[in-house]
């Protein structure tokens, strides 16, 4: 997400950081080049213009030319009006009810079904509490077996009555949810392909209804600007807390979390980041400024690997690598930790200067790690912990064992060696950095 608008942003910034002062005229075309880039990126044009304007007067103040590296102070600027741009501050859940009601409203095709059942995962991982599904989209073919199915996979439970009154069918599982002892109900409501007047008569009753603490339009990122229009078309007869936008791991632009803060004021509370039912990041108006502009994110780094990895099973690791007895079946369980944490090249990203350290070209195909894992599981677990046995004969073995080629195998040892002497010269002090 947002790549293009990354690329572009921090190529015009590049320039000023060497001057030795910010004048009108060597400001001129690096602002011409972010009114561009947002432009691009799709990003509302009352949005742009206020974006730039705010940035070249802070930029041409008194503290800006007298600063030793006004080239530093001027990538601030624009993180800071980027940050206020996105929403200033993260805009946390209200789950203060006994149970939390959060409804979920959009159009159809903007994926508010897998949504909830995403936001779901999210509490109950976060939060460690119980959440409850509920069906009260009665219209679209197929959409409570979705969401049933949804549930099984995740193993959360989904209140439904079929196809009845969608409000009395939302009151019933709140009185469901207290009797059960549920901390969490996620309301999904019917969508329509576009919005009409007995959808939004239909929502109006069931926020009424179950007064939510929480209403959360869902909405695709790949909408662009007409995103604006529908949330505010939905503002108008909802209490609307916050926005989900989904796809945005699709769009290389991400115009539109750009403008929906400053034209709708309502808060982005949730982005979607991969398909998968963790693909759900809560979305934090400073950290994303800081990726826009190539700073990493290592908060968030660090918050994903907290949940994915198994700290006993790291420690474990760490000190074999500090004795030097790191093998083969080690490796192995280092790499279904990292699996976790979804595609290594997104994790990349979260580097400070990634780019600069070409990490966010870099492209590891999952396949690549399959054929890795399919050659340590087809060895014995003597080889795994002596790989120096593995001769001809076993290489051989091991490959018909993978369905891979002898040459795949040599490979993976090769590089497996090369490793461990990295470690060692690390431990002792004898690693060389590249700078």
């Amino acid at each position: 997400m947002f790549e293009s608008l990354g690329d572009r942003l921090q190529n015009a910034i590049h320039k000023i950081k060497g001057y030795g002062k910010i004048t009108e005229d060597n400001i001129g075309d690096m602002m011409r080049e972010i009114r561009l880039a947002l432009l691009e990126a799709d990003v509302n044009y009352k949005v742009v213009k206020e974006f730039t304007n705010n940035v070249r007067e802070k930029a041409l103040g008194e503290e800006v030319q007298k600063s030793i590296k006004p080239g530093d102070l001027f990538v601030k600027i624009v993180q800071d009006e980027l940050t206020e741009l996105l929403g200033g501050e993260q805009a946390p859940l209200n789950l203060k009810g006994q149970p939390a009601i959060l409804m979920l409203v959009g159009l159809q095709g903007s994926g508010k079904t897998t949504t909830i059942g995403k936001l779901a995962n999210y509490l109950r991982k976060k939060q460690h509490k119980n959440p409850l599904l509920v069906a009260c989209d009665v219209y679209r073919p197929a959409a409570i077996d979705q969401l049933k199915q949804l549930g099984k996979q995740l193993n959360i439970e989904v209140y439904e009555e079929g196809k009845g009154n969608p409000v009395e069918i939302s009151q019933h599982a709140i009185s469901y949810a207290k009797e059960h002892g549920y901390d969490y109900v996620l309301v999904d409501t019917a969508g329509r392909l576009q919005i009409d007047e007995a959808l939004m008569k239909e929502l109006e009753d069931i926020e009424a209804a179950i007064q939510p603490q929480e209403t959360l339009l869902v909405i695709d990122a790949m909408m662009g600007q007409d995103a604006i229009n529908v949330i505010t078309g939905f503002h108008e007869k909802l209490s609307l807390t916050g926005v989900i936008l989904t796809k945005l791991d699709g769009d290389t632009r991400g115009g539109v979390a750009l403008s929906v803060r400053h034209l709708t004021n309502v808060p982005i509370k949730f982005i979607g980041t991969s398909e998968k039912l963790d693909g759900l990041d809560a979305f934090d108006p400073e950290r994303m400024a800081g990726r826009i502009l190539g700073m990493g994110d290592i908060v968030s780094l660090v918050e994903q690997a907290q949940a994915a990895i198994d700290e006993k099973e790291a420690e474990k690791t760490a000190k074999r690598m500090q004795s030097g007895k790191f093998d083969l079946e080690d490796f192995l369980s280092t790499l279904k930790q990292m699996k976790k944490l979804g595609p290594l090249e997104n994790l990349l990203k979260l580097i400070p200067g990634a780019k600069k350290m070409g990490l966010t070209s870099v492209k590891i195909p999952p396949k690549q790690m399959a054929h890795v894992e399919a050659i340590i599981l087809s060895m014995t677990p003597e080889e795994r912990k002596n790989p120096n046995i593995i001769k001809a004969s076993r290489k051989t073995r091991i490959a018909k064992g993978a369905g891979l080629s002898v040459q795949e195998v040599n490979k993976l040892l090769t590089q497996f060696e090369q490793m461990k002497k990295m470690m060692k010269q690390m431990q002792n002090g004898n690693m060389k950095l590249p700078f």
